[in-house]
């Protein structure tokens, strides 16, 4: 009888209360959908081997962040060759830029990013500045196009993303198509920039050449303590989650169009909450929800990664209230029969795992804007 497949990897889980960084062993069963672990340093079980269909084979990457029965584990190394053979080739990563001239289309990009079955590990909307745009590309230093190309990339915000996926540059590459839009409208016409750019410099979409190259540019965006194009809050926005199970399921860049069909999209970043930060930012629903849906609304936003976006009027007027309306109802079984093109009749599933959040008071949206993008994106 041919043996099981099993999948090892180090992983680390930092505990809330007491501060101790516990590292297990944590074994995955594809077949059959189970997870063991076994805590490395008392050479002990911690969790025998048991049905957990939460785990998607796309998200075994190191660095990855999973939650397995409400704790929260990065994958910071292969346990054994067979799992890093088997799975690094699969997992290979690549920086994708939307440029100024197609952050109108970020949404539609996104769909596209999903549907070609790239996974999105990371994900920030900034404002380069123009130190910051030569920087990066400091390659070109010299070139005749650099000067207009680091002014172009300074002149408006740009999505930086780390995709993930097996042969992630060249699959990327070829998604976006010839580096001059035109040639791409004659060579590739489904490509992102035959659809979205405009010539050889306004094309639309950024991706790296190389393996090093793609090594550099994420760290450039996504390295530690790195922060360039920080975008400030600005004033009477509002604050739109896309919640875990519509992220995951490769929904995002369908809100996120829909959102860009009516308001201005400020800011925006994908975020792994740990169950401290998402009951401190569900602090206000503590009391008022019953405590059941209470923690299960917490479950659900440490379940995966949330995508956060900072949602403003386009005539500079409040959007809480606008916003509210395209929400929807909380409960998506409501909404559909009130609101059927709200975003909650679309892609909620019940009243927790309802498709985004959205700032239901007036006074809240810049401070839960705050919240994620001044407190918890540099924490």
């Amino acid at each position: 009888m041919a043996s099981m497949i099993r999948y090892c990897f180090i992983s680390e889980w930092l505990d809330p209360s007491s501060g101790v960084l516990w590292k297990y062993q944590l074994f995955w069963y594809p077949e059959t959908k189970e997870v063991e672990m076994v805590d490395i340093k008392n050479r002990r079980h911690f969790l025998k081997r048991t049905k957990y269909e939460e785990i998607r084979s796309s998200l075994l990457y190191i660095g990855s962040m999973l939650t397995i029965f409400g704790r929260q584990l990065k994958l910071t190394e292969y346990g054994d060759d067979f799992t890093r053979n088997s799975i690094e080739s699969q997992t290979e990563r690549t920086l994708a830029m939307i440029k100024p001239d197609a952050y109108k289309y970020m949404g539609k990009i996104i769909d596209a990013i999903c549907q070609s079955g790239f996974l999105i590990s990371k994900l920030r909307v900034a404002k380069l500045s123009k130190e910051e745009a030569e920087g990066f590309y400091a390659v070109h230093r010299g070139k005749p196009f650099y000067e207009r190309l680091t002014n172009f990339m300074s002149s408006g915000r740009i999505c930086a993303m780390e995709l993930v996926a097996p042969a992630a540059i060249r699959k990327w590459r070829e998604l976006i198509g010839p580096t001059d839009s035109n040639q791409a409208r004659a060579e590739a016409p489904n490509s992102l920039r035959a659809q979205f750019g405009t010539d050889k410099s306004f094309n639309a979409c950024h991706g790296s050449d190389a393996p090093e190259t793609a090594a550099e540019e994420c760290a450039f965006f996504f390295g530690r303590d790195r922060y360039p194009g920080k975008c400030d809050v600005a004033q009477n926005t509002t604050l739109c989650l896309v919640k875990p199970h519509v992220v995951t399921d490769g929904g995002a860049g369908l809100v996120v169009d829909l959102i860009q069909d009516v308001f201005d999209v400020t800011a925006g970043q994908l975020f792994t909450l740990d169950r401290n930060a998402a009951a401190e930012f569900y602090e206000v629903y503590k009391g008022v929800l019953p405590a059941g849906d209470f923690n299960a609304m917490v479950d659900h936003l440490t379940s995966g990664p949330v995508l956060a976006l900072e949602v403003a009027d386009r005539d500079g007027a409040s959007s809480v209230e606008p916003f509210r309306q395209l929400a929807g109802p909380m409960d998506p079984e409501l909404a559909r029969v009130l609101r059927p093109e709200s975003l909650r009749a679309r892609f909620g599933l019940n009243t927790i795992k309802n498709g985004v959040h959205c700032t239901d008071l007036e006074d809240d949206g810049v401070l839960e804007v705050n919240y994620f993008f001044t407190i918890l994106a540099q924490s």
